[in-house]
């Protein structure tokens, strides 16, 4: 009893949680694997890779409580010429009653600086989000506000995505990216609740540096900071390790938040497999057996000059 107790407790949190979303502002999904994401937070990084690349990462977020975040994506990027690349990417988001679609087109310009040491990549992106909303899926028990009544569902509102990024590597040692995926705010206003929610822009902060330890191991430390105004800011700092240029395996933590196991292995030279289990380190870890997330890459082609086949970012 104490135990079912707890689940309703959580799903009411995750209900609350929903309608304060939608009220007052969409919040970007989270990613423990963000060091095999870039593109979906830096549109700069389109092409980098140096080949015709294949991404898809399914999220499954505080397992066991009913509402809680699943999120999908999938990006396909590739370089075009010897500057120019080219990415599109497909976004899927649930959490509780709502669900956003996007679907986004990146663009990318790289300049060569330092006698073909380092790069320097400008990105843009463009797309539409839309946005679902069904108040029928609430605990009328829980949520008794007739505004969230289901006659007054949120179906398919349309809101233009406009993105920047700037990403700068050294040739197989080191990145660093600032970017924004989304730099307009965009209200979705509803005229029968006469509610409106709120698409904030995001801030993106990711770096990583790559040491050779010895001729078969690499070791990788990486961050990414997010800040969006109205939230503390969030920090994701992680410790890859790169065996043979086929295993690797880390440790994550979320500040505050979170800690994180990670795994991958290079199937191939063209195929990369991921997952990672987040244990959550705040209250909603005892209603919750954790998170998953599951990550690959595809890629074709050969990769050209400034890129170490298997790159480690």
């Amino acid at each position: 009893m104490t135990k079912y107790i707890k689940l309703m407790r959580a799903t009411m949190f995750i209900a609350i949680l929903a309608v304060s979303q939608i009220v007052l502002s969409q919040q970007d999904s989270q990613y423990t694997k963000y060091m095999y994401n870039t593109e979906t937070v830096n549109p700069a990084y389109a092409g980098n890779r140096g080949v015709l690349s294949f991404a898809g990462l399914y999220r499954t977020q505080w397992v066991g409580i009913n509402g809680a975040p699943k999120t999908m994506n999938f990006s396909v990027n590739s370089p075009v010429s010897e500057r120019v690349g080219l990415g599109l990417s497909f976004f899927n988001d649930e959490i509780g009653i709502s669900t956003e679609n996007n679907v986004a087109i990146d663009f990318s310009y790289t300049l060569p600086l330092n006698d073909d040491e380092l790069y320097l990549s400008f990105g843009l992106k463009g797309g539409l989000n839309i946005l679902d909303v069904d108040y029928g899926k609430l605990n009328p028990n829980v949520i008794t506000d007739p505004a969230f009544h289901p006659s007054n569902n949120i179906d398919g509102q349309l809101s233009t995505i406009i993105g920047a990024g700037l990403y700068l590597r050294h040739r197989d040692k080191w990145y660093i990216g600032l970017s924004s995926p989304s730099l307009l705010e965009t209200e979705h206003y509803d005229d029968v609740t006469i509610s409106t929610a709120s698409e904030l822009m995001h801030l993106y902060l990711i770096g990583g540096y790559v040491f050779d330890l010895t001729p078969e191991w690499k070791f990788k430390p990486a961050f990414l900071l997010k800040a969006v105004d109205g939230a503390p800011l969030a920090a994701d700092l992680s410790a890859n390790f790169l065996y043979a240029n086929k295993l690797t395996l880390g440790a994550a933590y979320r500040w505050d938040s979170a800690l994180s196991g990670l795994l991958g292995f290079q199937v191939t030279d063209n195929i990369m497999l991921g997952y990672a289990y987040d244990y959550d380190l705040t209250d909603i870890g005892n209603y919750s057996s954790g998170s998953h997330e599951i990550f690959f890459r595809f890629e074709l082609g050969k990769q050209g000059s400034g890129i170490i086949n298997p790159r480690f970012f």
